[in-house]
């Protein structure tokens, strides 16, 4: 009966999660040294109660998960209507509700729920999957992400809302998306670059999109129509670019020349920067960080907790932390290829792609690779709604495992 037991048990998702749990303590730990706040006791309360809460979750059959996934989908959606209405406003997004010395942000949880209901959809079939290469199953799926986008972005938090688009690609890819309608939907992005760039560049992407919807030798009208829409994407870039906020303007610009607003949108990108080179190999030492303990980066227990790591503990130590997120990311994918159950198989890749986008946009942002948009560490920034949404999915994804052999 024990041997059971733990071969059903997600050893390997356990000992990371708590492993980046316990850098992230560390690291806020250190950023808060000096402040007096209580953020690190917030924290590891939460984590104690998050880590409860995962192993919990993980004895839940797949059915019941899925039986409710609409149920929480929609609760999740009117969380926020409500919140545009009696939310709390912080750096001019209307996306909390505070209770208490707390503040709940229901984006977190709707992350999940969310994913949870367009799995339950794409799940839904006789034979395996839904067939997302046709349009109304597409549309549906599409439908299913927008909602919530479309809510978030009333609020408004841009950031929050990329979160949402960067899973449905990769989950609409696993359950069968053809590679060309793949390529079809990234592309612009390609195209949107290059314009942004210059003319030069411009050209050059759309000759580089032409030449690669060649090489999928598919219908020459669709493929000229794919390559017209980019075009004209591309050619709109100024006129949105225009009626994007200023201060979104400023962190786009920031990402490309950080100078040309070095005590705005830019200086956090700077300071980190400097905090990251100046660790060096081996790091300044626990405690020991200069920009982190003189607070020279605002808030840096949040959005660019990062940049301790890098100063205090070095490229090595940066480098590990990094490992330890691919490591949950490559097993949640696992988990995906191994369960029988495709229900839980689209979750975990819509759990590993959001996690995925986390790390790559806040490990850019403190590098001055990607704009600063507000994306946390996932169970190492500060944040308590974050914390529990992230522990919550790691939960799922060892349900994933433990239920592998049914269906």
């Amino acid at each position: 009966m024990n041997s059971k037991f733990f071969e059903r048990l997600d050893f390997f998702l356990i000992i990371v999660t708590v492993c980046v749990l316990t850098c992230g303590l560390i690291a806020i730990f250190s950023a808060t040294y000096t402040s007096g706040s209580d953020y690190f006791t917030k924290q590891l309360i939460f984590a104690i109660t998050g880590l409860v809460l995962m192993m919990l979750i993980s004895y839940i059959p797949p059915r019941h998960i899925a039986k409710a996934s609409y149920l929480l989908y929609f609760l999740s959606l009117i969380l926020l209507l409500l919140v545009l209405f009696f939310g709390k406003k912080i750096s001019g997004s209307k996306s909390w509700f505070s209770i208490g010395s707390f503040g709940i942000q229901p984006s977190e949880f709707a992350k999940i729920a969310t994913i949870l209901a367009l799995a339950n959809f794409l799940s839904k079939a006789d034979d395996g999957f839904r067939n997302i290469n046709r349009l109304p199953d597409f549309l549906k799926a599409c439908a299913i992400v927008l909602i919530p986008v479309g809510l978030i972005m009333r609020q408004p938090d841009m950031g929050t809302s990329l979160v949402f688009i960067s899973m449905l690609l990769p989950i609409m890819f696993w359950v069968g998306l053809s590679p060309f309608a793949l390529f079809c939907i990234l592309s612009p992005v390609l195209a949107i670059a290059g314009a942004f760039l210059g003319m030069n560049y411009f050209i050059g992407s759309l000759v580089l999109i032409g030449l690669i919807l060649l090489l999928f030798k598919r219908n020459i009208i669709l493929s000229a129509g794919a390559l017209l829409l980019n075009f004209i994407i591309g050619f709109s870039v100024d006129t949105l670019y225009s009626k994007l906020m200023p201060y979104q303007q400023a962190r786009i610009k920031a990402v490309f020349d950080p100078s040309t607003d070095p005590l705005g949108s830019g200086y956090n990108v700077i300071q980190s920067k400097v905090a990251i080179g100046s660790g060096g190999l081996t790091g300044k030492g626990f405690l020991q960080g200069t920009q982190t303990q003189l607070k020279f980066i605002p808030e840096q227990w949040t959005d660019f907790i990062y940049c301790m790591i890098g100063e205090e503990f070095g490229f090595i130590g940066s480098v590990l932390i990094l490992i330890l997120y691919m490591a949950i990311i490559f097993k949640l994918v696992s988990n995906a290829n191994i369960t029988k159950n495709n229900f839980l198989s689209v979750a975990c890749i819509g759990f590993a792609s959001i996690i995925l986008f986390h790390l790559v946009i806040n490990v850019g942002m403190t590098i001055g690779i990607m704009p600063v948009i507000g994306i946390p560490l996932p169970m190492m920034s500060y944040g308590i709604s974050s914390l529990i949404s992230f522990l919550v999915m790691i939960g799922i994804g060892m349900s994933a495992y433990r239920y592998r052999n049914q269906y």
